[in-house]
């Protein structure tokens, strides 16, 4: 592979390497300092001797490798808060129910969820201690109060709670999401509890969010629609927390939801707008390293405003190395660019890694410039306009090739139309965005024409419309589609294999095409016997019971709620993707499952038990029974005490309490979450 001749892209690759392995086995600081250190020392030493040698030895290039994965691991237990001393978890014991004086700084504003205002706060005293550390702050929401604003201050008495796993299988991982950002707690408060210091203390973030703030002042008077003022927070400031759910599902299941992402397409743009404006300068002495200043410096405030996400840092760090280059007159190569943007930027955040905007934007680019000169070379349009179109399409096709499989294995989704809506809203996207920038800073100096403001909003609402449009195509969104992270894997390779035999056919590429072929047919053989068969699932649902009794390639779901919302229902769903289950049988909730030498009883609210021809392995207690536990584990002698989501906290307290004195295990599903029976 040519990539494979690019020294940095290596270096990369042992970085990255050295991320994963850091992340996995969680090395501590001072181990991480000391290999790296002797793997340095090794290097330069091999360096000496290899300088002495008349031939290359390979130790040299051995030993390079493995400081850069030294280094990979190294970085990630730096970033690591809880390696520093001066971190919370290592300064206060976090006890359940134990209140805490706590003093904290707003650091980013998250989308609200359906009862809370949620917010990512600085940690800065607990109890009178200086402390450092991240964590999630859920405030209740009261609409008598004005949403918190970035580095606003205050102090409040709450405790730390845990952050909670998934409750059902195969749902997302919020936790896991968290604790990639270094937050492993979060607090529960409301607005009457919080006491605002008043106190200033500005950072980059908080000034930045002024600015957005004060653009968004500047555009309400002008009366633009609540979706149209929300894609254009999200298309020029990077905000999309004030999408609709409506609009946010329209643009994913149309295939354009990264339009709404700021990244490369939309940094390019920009780029070439002040390249343009910036362009007189050359005519003055060290006007070009003026221009460079410039561009770089602008490039970083507009990632700063737009929130530093994962798209919007790659694709600045990008074109600054671009814009550094092009200025300077020097040679540039893509991949040589794209690779030192993607080093620099995990040295300083190495879990962008696991980050999925991260990973989706660095295989779509290396996609479309890999893929798309040789597609686009398949046909020369003579007209500027089917040019544009074509060029268009095959650029989009190329980035699908290269986030089909991660795209697959995160959503379960394939947006069969993603082309069209492509098609007709990337060659006008560089319009969108410059009559974007005229309309702010025609508002932020109070020179925006109302008839400009409009046309603007027209354009919005017809790109929604347009999208909204082709999402309700549902015959070519296909759904529900399973995918592991072997399939990732193994499509890749068949990818790489397929485009090296086009890109040149003898038989060594045709061999290895031939051979990742076979290797993807044995995977997906794999992926259909290696399925979850003889599983018993009692699922947490909030007020509701639900089972699933997994055999084969077929789940039979039970419940007590309406059989339309059952077969739809989102766990089950999650459950059957997640595990490649094709068939779903519904039935009514049984009192008993034999489940081959197991045994479980359902109690519901009759409370009937009164059985003497088996004991039960198993009791599940559903719709809050009212019945004596201390009685039933003396008549049955159950083995596991189950208690679903569908029963009364006042019941589940107590039944805990008793399973806890009687010293028999009692599972909670709420807390616990889903309770899984393999027999």
């Amino acid at each position: 592979m040519r990539l494979l001749n690019f020294t940095i892209i290596k270096l990369s690759i042992c970085l990255i390497l050295g991320i994963i392995i850091g992340y996995v086995f969680n090395f501590p600081l001072n181990t991480s300092i000391l290999l790296s250190v002797s793997l340095l020392i090794a290097l330069l030493v091999f360096y000496f001797i290899a300088k002495k040698q008349f031939l290359q030895s390979i130790w040299f290039g051995a030993f390079a490798f493995l400081v850069m994965i030294s280094v990979g691991i190294l970085t990630t237990s730096f970033h690591n808060q809880k390696n520093f001393s001066n971190h919370y978890t290592k300064l206060i014991p976090i006890e359940r129910d134990s209140l805490n004086t706590v003093t904290f700084r707003i650091r980013e504003i998250l989308k609200p969820g359906n009862y809370y205002d949620k917010y990512i706060i600085d940690l800065l005293e607990i109890n009178q201690k200086k402390v450092t550390g991240k964590t999630l702050l859920n405030i209740q929401k009261d609409t008598l109060f004005s949403p918190l604003k970035i580095d606003d201050i205050y102090v409040s008495r709450t405790d730390f709670k845990d952050l909670i796993h998934p409750l059902n299988p195969n749902q997302f991982d919020y936790k896991n999401y968290l604790e990639k950002k270094y937050i492993y707690h979060q607090l529960f408060t409301s607005n009457e509890a919080l006491l605002d210091t008043k106190l200033e203390a500005r950072t980059l973030f908080g000034i930045a969010d002024n600015i957005r703030q004060h653009i968004n002042k500047k555009l309400r008077p002008y009366n633009f629609k609540s979706d149209e003022l929300a894609i254009i927070n999200a298309l020029l400031l990077g905000q999309r927390q004030d999408i609709s759910e409506d609009v946010y599902t329209s643009y994913t299941n149309a295939g354009a939801i990264h339009i709404l992402a700021v990244s490369g397409l939309h940094v390019g743009i920009i780029l070439i707008i002040l390249s343009f404006v910036f362009r007189p300068l050359e005519q003055f002495k060290h006007g070009k390293l003026i221009k460079t200043i410039l561009l770089v410096s602008m490039l970083w405030s507009f990632a700063l405003i737009a929130g530093l996400s994962a798209s919007v840092t790659r694709a600045v760090t990008m074109f600054s190395i671009v814009a550094i280059a092009l200025n300077l007159k020097r040679p540039t190569n893509i991949f040589n660019t794209l690779a030192i943007s993607m080093f620099v930027i995990l040295l300083i955040k190495p879990l962008f890694l696991f980050d999925v905007g991260f990973q989706l934007s660095y295989l779509a680019v290396f996609a479309i410039v890999i893929i798309d000169p040789y597609l686009y070379s398949f046909w020369k349009p003579k007209y500027w306009v089917t040019d544009k179109l074509w060029h268009t399409f095959t650029i989009t096709v190329s980035a699908q090739f290269g986030i089909i499989p991660v795209s697959l294995y995160y959503f379960h989704q394939f947006p069969g139309l993603f082309f069209i809506s492509n098609l007709f809203i990337i060659p006008f996207l560089g319009l969108i965005l410059g009559f974007g920038i005229v309309v702010i800073l025609l508002a932020i100096l109070n020179l925006l024409p109302q008839f400009v403001a409009d046309s603007f909003g027209c354009i919005i609402s017809a790109m929604n419309g347009f999208v909204s449009w082709v999402s309700k195509q549902e015959a070519f969104l296909f759904k529900g589609i399973s995918f592991s992270l072997l399939l990732v894997i193994t499509s890749y390779l068949l990818i790489i294999a397929f485009f090296r035999l086009v890109f040149k056919r003898n038989y060594l590429n045709l061999k290895l095409f031939l051979i990742a072929f076979l290797i993807i047919q044995s995977t997906f053989i794999f992926n259909k016997f290696y399925k979850p068969t003889n599983t018993f699932i009692v699922f947490h649902k909030s007020r509701f019971s639900l089972l699933g009794n997994t055999t084969n390639n077929k789940i039979i779901v039970a419940s007590d709620f309406d059989s339309i919302t059952n077969t739809k229902n989102k766990i089950i769903k999650d459950y059957t993707v997640g595990n490649n289950i094709a068939e779903i049988e519904e039935q009514k909730i049984a009192s008993v499952y034999q489940l081959n030498d197991k045994n479980l009883l359902v109690i519901d609210s009759l409370g009937i038990y009164n059985i003497k021809t088996f004991k039960p392995d198993y009791v599940l207690l559903r719709q809050s029974p009212k019945i004596n536990l201390s009685r039933l584990i003396d008549s049955l002698k159950p083995k596991h005490i189950i208690s679903d989501g569908s029963n009364y906290k006042s019941y589940i307290e107590r039944w805990e309490h008793i399973c806890r004195k009687r010293k028999i295990p009692f599972h909670q599903t709420s807390k616990k979450g889903a309770f899984v029976i393999d027999y």
